[in-house]
């Protein structure tokens, strides 16, 4: 799963960031339990923090936070970017070199070669991150497309704080506990706190598909940052009336199969053992089939099962993992 945080922490000595951000990943270790990392530049007063769950290259290459090759970006990542080696293919052949296998080292020369929101368009995954331009002293906070990673951020007593979840970002001093009233709301009529919101006051959920960018070269405590949407749903919907599939039923079989069987082959990329969530209905049963269609070994399925039977799926789920051999 992965965990980061990090902070914008004007006045703070190495020192004191180091201890701050210690507390920070401390509170996300149960989000990755296989390594620790903390980084910091007091001249710029920005640190990264970061707790790892080890899914692709599990060597020291893959530790985070990570410097790109050229020096330029820092980064603290959670998720997966399912494209990476292709991506790595094309970057290899226009130059770049590499240490390590992680998706983390690619996206980073992707950000040296092709620019921050060019890279991200590309981008197949899920993802939430952390990346300071050391050269233009600017904090990029990125989320993927339909919000798979949480990312919080907010200013509380002149530190910008952000992370993974709320509750490392209380690990820092500077963080006031205000139950922000609209929030509280919110979470009384929804049962939950709707986005960009959050529960507290001053804080917010960067919202899915896009990228909030902090100028702090001329730091403004409070700046909300400049927003970029790099993917839309609703843009992404409109699209596909406007233009639809014109092809057969047949063909649009085929074109759906072949989308499917890709997309859970992406997804079975990992330097650790895999499986799935399994209900017993019609999407978990079709990408369980897809992975066991695939895979070169067993498939490990797992499913929560309830004592009602009203609510308890466990018979279906045992049917179908009866018949895939799972």
């Amino acid at each position: 799963m992965c965990g980061f945080a990090g902070a914008f922490d004007p006045g703070a000595d190495s020192a004191t960031m180091t201890r701050r951000l210690g507390a920070m990943a401390a509170a996300l270790a149960h989000r990755g339990p296989d390594d620790e990392g903390l980084w910091n530049d007091p001249s710029a007063g920005v640190g990264l923090a970061f707790r790892r769950l080890a899914i692709l290259d599990l060597s020291a290459f893959g530790h985070q936070p990570m410097v790109s090759a050229g020096g330029r970006y820092v980064i603290a990542y959670n998720g997966e970017v399912f494209n990476f080696q292709a991506l790595r293919d094309e970057l290899e052949a226009g130059g770049a070199k590499f240490r390590g296998g992680s998706d983390t080292e690619v996206m980073l020369a992707a950000f040296e070669a092709w620019g921050i929101v060019p890279s991200i368009a590309r981008f197949v995954g899920m993802f939430a991150f952390a990346l300071w331009d050391r050269r233009e002293r600017k904090l990029h906070l990125v989320r993927d497309r339909v919000g798979i990673k949480p990312l919080y951020y907010g200013w509380s007593r002149g530190a910008l704080l952000f992370g993974s979840e709320l509750t490392s970002l209380r690990a820092h001093p500077a963080f006031e506990a205000a139950v922000d009233p609209s929030a509280m709301a919110a979470f009384l009529r929804f049962n939950f706190v709707p986005s960009p919101h959050a529960i507290f006051k001053g804080f917010a959920k960067l919202e899915p598909g896009c990228v909030r960018t902090f100028d702090l070269a001329v730091p403004r405590p409070g700046d909300p940052g400049a927003l970029t949407r790099y993917w839309s749903l609703p843009e992404v919907a409109r699209a596909g009336l406007e233009d639809p599939f014109a092809g057969s039923d047949a063909e649009a079989l085929d074109l759906l199969a072949a989308t499917l069987e890709e997309a859970v082959a992406l997804r079975m990329i990992a330097d650790v053992p895999l499986g799935a969530f399994l209900s017993g209905g019609i999407d978990s049963s079709l990408v369980v089939a897809l992975m066991r269609a695939r895979a070169t070994g067993p498939v490990r399925t797992y499913t929560i099962a309830f004592a009602e039977p009203e609510y308890d799926e466990g018979p279906w789920a045992r049917k179908v993992a009866e018949r895939l051999g799972t």
